[in-house]
């Protein structure tokens, strides 16, 4: 059996899928936990809008831009670790990343706020042994699949993931973040959502 999303590398509708071999048990169980608990009547604007998304994953420019993805975060979690900080598993093979702020003394409650206030937008999220609450954290999770999709490359990334370090260097720092907020705006009136 897996399961997978359908919002995020996928880039459709909020949504998910259960694929499991032919089994009729499962199947039994997977429909009785499923209809009519946890799903209601059918959106059908959300079926066409995840048809759409499965017709463009067919495409040969998404398995592009999927490389370009991984390509992004791993760029990022190169400068995360050039700058000092632990990147949980060392580096990323994926869409995502974890950044410890242990060793920082920060919280990722804390860097989250001062990320979003310079319009930049992480997840904090715990990392292993986490001291912190699952409502403080220790740590912030960083994913590129949005990025990429506004056209982001390695070089855009990279410069990003600079500018978060020098927000976590300059934690509360408003000046810091002001300058950030405007280089952002700068980079993504260069990449903009709709073109």
């Amino acid at each position: 059996m897996v399961t997978t999303t359908t919002h995020k590398t996928l880039r459709g509708p909020r949504g998910g899928l259960i694929l499991a071999k032919a089994n009729e048990e499962i199947e039994k169980k997977l429909n009785a936990a499923v209809f009519p608990g946890a799903q209601g009547g059918p959106l059908m604007h959300v079926i066409a809008a995840k048809a759409v998304c499965f017709k463009e994953a067919l495409e040969p420019g998404f398995k592009a831009y999927q490389q370009q993805v991984i390509d992004n975060a791993q760029a990022m979690a190169s400068v995360f670790i050039k700058r000092g900080y632990d990147v949980v598993s060392g580096g990323t093979d994926n869409h995502l990343f974890l950044v410890s702020l242990i060793r920082q003394g920060l919280t990722g409650k804390d860097a989250d706020a001062a990320l979003g206030r310079a319009h930049i937008t992480v997840n904090k999220n715990a990392v292993p042994n986490d001291p912190q609450s699952p409502f403080v954290t220790s740590g912030l999770r960083i994913g590129t699949p949005a990025v990429t999709t506004r056209g982001f490359k390695v070089t855009q990334c990279t410069e990003l993931a600079g500018w978060i370090c020098d927000i976590l260097d300059h934690l509360g720092d408003a000046d810091v973040e002001a300058n950030v907020a405007r280089q952002v705006a700068a980079l993504c009136a260069d990449f903009p959502v709709y073109r």
